[in-house]
């Protein structure tokens, strides 16, 4: 499309720069996330339990992995994680936060 050819020494962000263009896929897919968590939140069902953390059994050995709820309520700004579960239950709070989060380009 830019006609720029393969062997040039270009990184990624002059290639967006000449296209007139940002960085897309990041907030599409936090914006995904925070979606989806949402419905799962609304609902008491397992997949709650399963989001939240709360299943009984001993945690893994090593470094734990980065739980859903952590990142989006580092991307919403929501302070701790309770905050952003809490923010569920009122559907429009919720998606005010997202599209704040989402404006913000973070």
């Amino acid at each position: 499309m830019l006609r720029i050819s393969w062997t040039a020494k270009k990184t990624n962000d002059t290639v967006l720069e000449e296209a007139h263009t940002t960085r897309l896929l990041i907030s599409k897919i936090r914006k995904r996330q925070a979606t989806f968590f949402g419905h799962v939140m609304r609902r008491e069902k397992l997949e709650n339990l399963v989001t939240t953390g709360m299943l009984e059994g001993k945690r893994s050995r090593g470094k734990q992995r980065e739980k859903l709820i952590e990142g989006l309520a580092d991307w919403l700004k929501a302070g701790k994680s309770l905050e952003a579960i809490e923010a569920t239950k009122d559907r429009k709070k919720w998606r005010t936060m997202i599209a704040n989060a989402v404006k913000q380009g973070t």
